[in-house]
């Protein structure tokens, strides 16, 4: 256990995931590479805290090393988010990776992988589907027939985050040996709590919470840099990210929505009458809401569609160092892809790296048109890395 990596968004950063890290580190970790959401967040969204801020609170709780997950991974399924993360701490030369459930067994939750996997649980997944069961509660319905049980580990997110983890380790042969950890502190969405007399919040209900007003669920220096942020007008304003995708949204050919990511089933036809329609994303969401699409697989389609990312993508052609500490810098020179601090000479290989920086770059200036004081075009090939 000598690299481990953690695939994460920090959007905030926490007293949760400063456990983990302190975590990883005294089971025996030389060196911790984060692979963070970047441009985009996995809940179909833009992160309140720009990439600068959540890597400086990284890199402060112990971090070494953190890595870009590009907008199109970011912002999409479970599965796909995993396969991407997981691609890149490899290809970095990661050999653990570390992560957060709430059965905290990796042997069992890669059991449960593996059951994903084959052929058998195919026709039952099909079977429960046809009866108008959501995709999540039908897989694990199926998982539950075949193995008693065993679909109570699909119920719970980190648990199902953690599965996905495994599924990508083993289809992608990945030298990576998984460690889960207990999630600490409150579930996924809820609210307060503490462990081992440390304050404890889950990200999403500090987003709920008056920003930066997240005292004392976070780190003293993450508490420091938020208030800056703060300060510096860098924080999301949701009205503006709102008036942003409705506008795209609407400029777009509704013909161009059955190339979306996820469009299946005339669900292209759907988001065309809502977008016209809708005054409000939240209204948006509910026209297109269905007893069969969760609200979060809604999101990112309405974000896929607004960003114009493609349907098909290639796993991730580059390694992008948005942070690091001097000492783990030697680490790119084993790396199994172009890596590097500069996006603008990794994409220069062109291909796959060009177009992904460019899908990334659009993602990123998006999300710099909805901060509270909107910021320059082109932060994705101009920012620098943070190096300390």
């Amino acid at each position: 256990m000598n690299f481990t990596g953690i695939i994460a968004e920090y959007d905030p950063f926490h007293n949760g995931h400063a456990a983990q890290l302190a975590a990883v580190r005294a089971a025996g970790a030389q060196c911790i590479a984060v692979c963070m959401s970047s441009g985009a967040v996995q809940r179909g969204g833009v992160p309140i805290l720009p990439e600068s801020v959540r890597v400086r609170a990284a890199l402060a709780a112990g971090a070494d090393i953190v890595i870009a997950l590009p907008a199109p991974y970011a912002c999409a399924t479970a599965e796909q988010f995993a396969a991407a993360g997981v691609h890149l701490l490899a290809a970095l030369g990661c050999d653990t990776l570390a992560f957060g459930a709430e059965t905290p067994d990796a042997d069992a939750l890669m059991q449960a992988a593996k059951l994903l996997q084959g052929a058998e649980i195919d026709a039952l997944l099909r079977q429960k589907l046809a009866t108008g069961m959501t995709y999540a509660a039908a897989r694990a319905a199926a998982a539950d027939a075949l193995c008693p049980g065993m679909g109570n580990l699909l119920r719970t997110p980190n648990n199902i985050l953690g599965i996905e983890y495994c599924k990508a380790i083993l289809a992608q042969n990945a030298a990576l040996t998984p460690l889960a950890l207990p999630r600490l502190g409150a579930a996924h969405g809820g609210g307060a709590g503490e462990h081992a007399g440390t304050p404890m919040a889950s990200a999403s209900f500090l987003r709920k919470l008056p920003r930066p007003d997240w005292e004392p669920f976070v780190p003293a220096r993450a508490a420091e840099l938020y208030g800056k942020a703060a300060a510096d007008g860098l924080l999301l304003d949701n009205a503006k990210f709102e008036t942003a995708v409705l506008t795209l949204l609407r400029m777009r050919d509704p013909a161009e929505f059955a190339r979306v990511r996820g469009v299946s089933e005339g669900l292209e036809n759907r988001l065309a009458a809502a977008v016209r329609e809708a005054d409000g994303l939240d209204d948006l969401y509910t026209r297109l809401k269905t007893k069969r699409y969760p609200h979060a697989r809604l999101r990112r389609l309405v974000l896929d569609a607004a960003l114009d990312f493609p349907s098909e993508l290639p796993m991730p052609p580059y390694i992008q160092v948005l942070g690091a500490r001097k000492t783990a810098l030697p680490r790119l020179k084993g790396a199994a892809l172009p890596a590097g601090t500069a996006l603008a000479d990794l994409v220069r290989a062109g291909g796959d790296c060009a177009k992904i920086g460019r899908l990334h770059s659009r993602a990123v200036d998006f999300s710099a048109l909805c901060r509270e004081k909107i910021q320059p075009m082109g932060l994705a090939f101009t920012a620098k890395a943070v190096v300390i």
